[in-house]
């Protein structure tokens, strides 16, 4: 993972995507008080440090230690079910396809990142798109569920939330992905590893490419369909942490 989010063309499309969302509210160098919840091994804190002071969590111990080579030093142990953090400590929380992992409850863990909001502060949120999409991917990553999203706006209202920004991602390789599932049930040998292992050659470039320029659109276009699903959440001005 470590090295593939340095390099492969979903992170670094994904990333583009997720860059012209924040960007829609808050503008580089914004000062942010910063959790990545979820942070693996750290990519994400690099580019979220361009908004402010990034805090990273993971509950993997290896994962931090990677961390740490990139040079994120502010990171800590825990579980999105249970924040090590006081209440109202930060302006923004990000959960990049975290919530749908097994062992993961995901009211549980809205409702911590609403606690550790301050009044007013917001989170982004990704996940990945349709339970009927799941594959030989969702099986090598424990994935428990894939979201719709009316199904993630009702788990962001119920923990707290208003919803500013919602769409799906990922729409425009969605027929390829969808193609793929289809022959998974008919291939005679599984598929070994998750689909971030699976070598693409040149045609990355290609699929990067369709990503950036989803990147583009969705600042204007909310996306009908997709492999993943995005949104910013505001915490409901009338909830104060316990």
């Amino acid at each position: 993972m470590y090295r593939a989010e340095q390099s492969h063309w979903w992170y670094q499309g994904m990333a583009a995507i997720t860059r012209s969302i924040l960007e829609i509210f808050y503008a580089p160098g914004s000062g942010l008080a910063i959790l990545d919840a979820g942070c693996g091994t750290g990519a994400g804190l690099l580019f979220l440090s361009q908004y402010g002071s990034v805090t990273g969590l993971d509950i993997s111990p290896y994962a931090l230690r990677f961390c740490s080579y990139r040079g994120c030093t502010q990171v800590t142990g825990g579980s999105v079910m249970a924040l090590p953090f006081r209440a109202e400590t930060f302006d923004l929380v990000t959960s990049f396809d975290i919530l749908y992992f097994e062992g993961i409850h995901d009211e549980i863990a809205l409702k911590e990142t609403a606690r550790v909001l301050r009044p007013g502060g917001r989170l982004l949120i990704r996940v990945p798109a349709f339970d009927w999409l799941r594959g030989t991917h969702d099986a090598r990553v424990s994935t428990a569920h894939r979201y719709t999203s009316k199904e993630l706006a009702d788990k962001l209202v119920e923990g707290g939330f208003e919803i500013e920004f919602m769409s799906y991602a990922n729409m425009i390789l969605f027929p390829l992905a969808l193609l793929k599932r289809f022959f998974e049930r008919w291939r005679l040998t599984p598929q070994q590893d998750s689909d971030i292992a699976v070598n693409v050659g040149a045609f990355s470039s290609f699929l990067k490419s369709c990503l950036v320029l989803e990147s583009k659109l969705i600042r204007f276009w909310r996306l009908p369909f997709g492999l993943s699903v995005v949104a910013m959440a505001k915490k409901n001005s009338f909830r104060r942490s316990c």
